[in-house]
């Protein structure tokens, strides 16, 4: 059995900037006048291919605060994220407070090889720029889908600080309507 994929998807600048902390990107459907239709279709592809999402504790409290609260999303991400099985990474954290919630304490490479190893679909993880470093760190990224914003910011935290990763595949480069072009690449392991 091949076991399941670890999807890392990220918002990225051109320079491999992650961080979001500079409000440099807007979710899907945010930014006004520019349609943002094709980029909602990438995503919904994306959720029915996945039944769990892993993030960090920074990142799920983020996701909590916002996306339960949306009553009039036409994205379905509101949907999607409060139906999907959700791993939260804490050593801190004590109740999710989020329906379908598994709080992890770690460690968390055997936490995600446990994962990968169960029946199901995609896992994605998305933000979580700590945790991400990990996973690459622990060779545990099948698949990195990078939505790559047409901006260079020059600053900030990037995907692939201090790692280094064998050459990866490019599977899919899509652009879309508004300038973001999504890369997809599959790692050799």
């Amino acid at each position: 059995m091949a076991g399941r994929d670890l999807i890392v998807t990220e918002n990225i600048t051109l320079d491999g900037v992650i961080d979001a902390t500079e409000g440099w990107f807007a979710p899907a459907g945010d930014e006004p006048g520019v349609d943002q239709s094709d980029v909602e279709e990438a995503l919904r592809e994306q959720s029915a291919a996945a039944d769990a999402l892993l993030a960090g504790r920074v990142t799920f409290e983020q996701l909590r605060g916002y996306w339960p609260l949306q009553t009039d999303d036409t994205t379905g991400i509101s949907e999607y994220l409060t139906t999907v099985s959700k791993y939260v990474i804490s050593s801190t954290l004590q109740d999710p407070e989020w329906a379908n919630t598994t709080v992890w304490r770690g460690p968390l490479a055997d936490e995600v090889r446990a994962l990968k190893a169960s029946p199901g679909r995609d896992i994605v993880t998305t933000g979580s720029i700590t945790v991400v470093h990990e996973l690459i760190g622990a060779g545990l990224v099948d698949e990195y889908r990078l939505f790559t914003y047409p901006i260079v910011l020059g600053r900030g935290r990037r995907l692939f600080e201090g790692a280094t990763i064998p050459a990866l595949d490019l599977v899919e480069a899509r652009p879309f309507h508004s300038g973001i072009v999504l890369l997809r690449y599959r790692t050799g392991g």
